[in-house]
């Protein structure tokens, strides 16, 4: 299709030319205060609407927290019955007691057999590993919520702080399209539109329907036998069912072929969705944060530069005595570490609107939290947090880590004779599939989102 339109006028033929100039450029730019407010509103609703923003932050995150819970998981695994299961000290009748008032969700309190939470603890595991892959993300997100709900709500008394980070985060990412980049349906996407454009044809989907086919069966068994609390209007049940009638949608609306509509609608839907998780994560760690900052401030011995001194005396947080001494031997040091936290913490929700600023308070939290997790013992905690911080790292940064890794990848997998079937790697796009590369619809793009 030709770029330019054989009913756009001529600068150089048309004697109006001057008016055709002028004119566009008067009307792009309001000269009012309302027309400006109106034409800020619009963009902002365009912007929100047409893609879905920060691709390679949502990877990030998601990469982040499974790497995160599947570490934490893999450690604890000898452990893993005394933890959450019917070994445990916080036995499964005080489990079920807590829960029958608070209307908590864990699978675990279907039964008390040691089988059933071998299953979950396993299932969990997989999810994890598969969200981390970015394999059938939409199910895989959803499992992984279940079952970072279902371990942490079966004992309540199990973490160091980051295990509410990661509760949290677990529910945001259900709504977060976070497989855009860096993840293995990226890589289908990506190959179902090269075999569409070679082949004109594209590949028929039978993963997808049967795994949806076997949750929506196992959410049924539980409907029926009265597993899920909450009620059906407004809890769990509701929340679930609408999960399953939502992806079934999607399927069955991408499956149509004679008008995209549908498809673009969808597409809107799920983009406003997913920005506004997005926002709803940014603003959860500046939260956190903020509080952690003003509540550090009342504190006496924060108030006179000692508080950072005490956790390096305490056994519980020392795994390294020596290197624990080492850093609380200088009185300096450990003011300077006492105020610097403070003020970051404090500091940074309001360093959002300048990136340069922002750039550098990221690069000392997420390096202080990298020194917690050596110094005082507290990896998960610190993890969970570096992969919230991840979520306001700058988009060039994260491409040149991409960058980085492929190429790292590729020289591993250049030193390995290829098989029968298998070819080398080659260069990557690191630009997200779009909506009709996903779809397998050829010819031109149309924008995508609401204008105003």
């Amino acid at each position: 299709m030709s770029s330019t339109s054989p009913t756009t006028p001529n600068s150089s033929t048309t004697p109006n030319s001057s008016i055709t100039s002028t004119t566009p450029a008067a009307s792009t730019t309001p000269s009012s205060p309302i027309g400006r407010l109106a034409a800020a509103i619009g963009n902002g609703i365009t912007r929100a609407t047409d893609r879905a923003l920060g691709p390679y932050q949502s990877a990030i995150i998601r990469i982040g927290f499974s790497a995160t819970w599947l570490l934490f998981l893999l450690r604890e695994f000898p452990h893993r019955r005394e933890l959450y299961g019917p070994d445990g000290p916080w036995s499964w009748e005080l489990a079920q007691q807590l829960i029958a008032d608070n209307d908590a969700f864990t699978v675990l309190m279907w039964s008390d057999s040691m089988v059933w939470f071998e299953i979950v603890y396993g299932v969990a595991v997989l999810s994890t590993v598969l969200l981390l892959l970015g394999w059938r993300t939409r199910a895989m997100s959803v499992l992984f919520m279940v079952g970072v709900l279902s371990l942490q709500n079966r004992s309540v008394f199990m973490g160091d702080g980051g295990d509410n980070v990661l509760h949290l985060m677990a529910i945001y990412l259900v709504f977060v399209r976070c497989a855009q980049v860096w993840s293995l349906d990226a890589r289908r996407a990506r190959r179902a539109g090269e075999r569409l454009e070679r082949e004109g044809r594209a590949s028929a989907d039978r993963v997808g329907p049967a795994l949806w086919s076997v949750l929506g069966f196992a959410l049924l068994v539980a409907t029926f036998g009265g597993l899920v609390p909450g009620g059906r209007l407004g809890g769990w049940l509701t929340f679930f069912w609408g999960l399953w009638a939502v992806y079934g949608l999607w399927w069955a609306v991408g499956r149509i072929e004679s008008d995209a509509k549908p498809r673009v609608l969808l597409d809107i839907v799920g983009n406003l969705v997913h920005n506004a998780a997005l926002v709803v994560i940014m603003a959860e760690a500046c939260l956190i944060y903020a509080a952690a900052g003003w509540y550090k401030i009342q504190g006496s011995r924060w108030q006179d530069g000692t508080a950072a001194y005490y956790p390096f005396h305490l056994d519980y947080f020392s795994p390294w005595a020596t290197l624990s001494e080492l850093m609380s031997s200088s009185g300096t040091m450990v003011m300077l570490a006492t105020y610097g936290t403070v003020i970051v913490q404090v500091a940074f929700p309001f360093t959002l609107f300048n990136r340069r600023v922002k750039n550098v308070l990221l690069a000392i939290m997420m390096t202080e939290h990298a020194v917690i997790a050596v110094v005082l013992g507290l990896p998960f905690f610190s993890l969970a947090m570096i992969a919230a911080d991840a979520v306001f790292l700058p988009t060039p940064f994260l491409k040149r880590l991409g960058g980085l890794a492929v190429r790292g990848r590729d020289r591993v997998l250049r030193r390995v004779p290829p098989g029968r079937g298998r070819t080398l790697p080659g260069p990557r796009s690191e630009q997200p599939p779009s909506l009709y590369e996903q779809t397998g619809t050829s010819g031109e793009q149309a924008r995508v989102g609401f204008t105003a």
